[in-house]
């Protein structure tokens, strides 16, 4: 039986205003994970380009050493020419060197020759920003260098 004949529904406004604002925290707090989820995929994407750019620097110096090799093989008889020390006064070692140092970012080239049928080549550079990095080989020519 219901006894509350005539009289209205009990007041509810003291849980409105204690609800009141309970829905902009709501989306502040939404807008704030969303923030950090930006930060987190921009953080991501700047740690993959620079990973992508040290591959590519990586690729450059093997296919630049490789072309030093090339050039030592087609060219047997003046190999002496193509010892770091020797290379700034011989044309082909000297375009070799200055694209070396064209394709990679503060790049240091060296040939050795590390025994009688050894040469080796390596490859400084430094990015900017970041820490020296070498790429070396080392390959028989097949003729008896200086």
């Amino acid at each position: 039986m219901n006894t509350n004949y005539g009289r209205s529904r009990p007041c509810t406004s003291g849980k409105r205003r204690a609800a009141r604002g309970f829905m902009l925290i709501e989306s502040l707090i939404a807008l704030l994970i969303f923030a950090f989820g930006v930060l987190g995929v921009v953080g991501l994407q700047a740690s993959m380009t620079k990973a992508q750019t040290q591959s590519r620097f990586r690729a450059d110096a093997s296919l630049l050493a490789q072309q030093a090799i090339g050039a030592m093989w087609s060219d047997t008889t003046n190999i002496a020419n193509y010892a770091t020390a020797s290379c700034a006064g011989y044309a082909r070692c000297n375009d070799w060197k200055t694209r070396v140092e064209g394709a990679l970012p503060n790049a240091v080239p060296s040939i050795v020759f590390a025994s009688a049928s050894e040469v080796q080549i390596s490859i400084r550079w430094t990015p900017p920003n970041d820490e020296q990095h070498t790429y070396t080989t080392v390959t028989a020519i097949g003729v008896n260098p200086p």
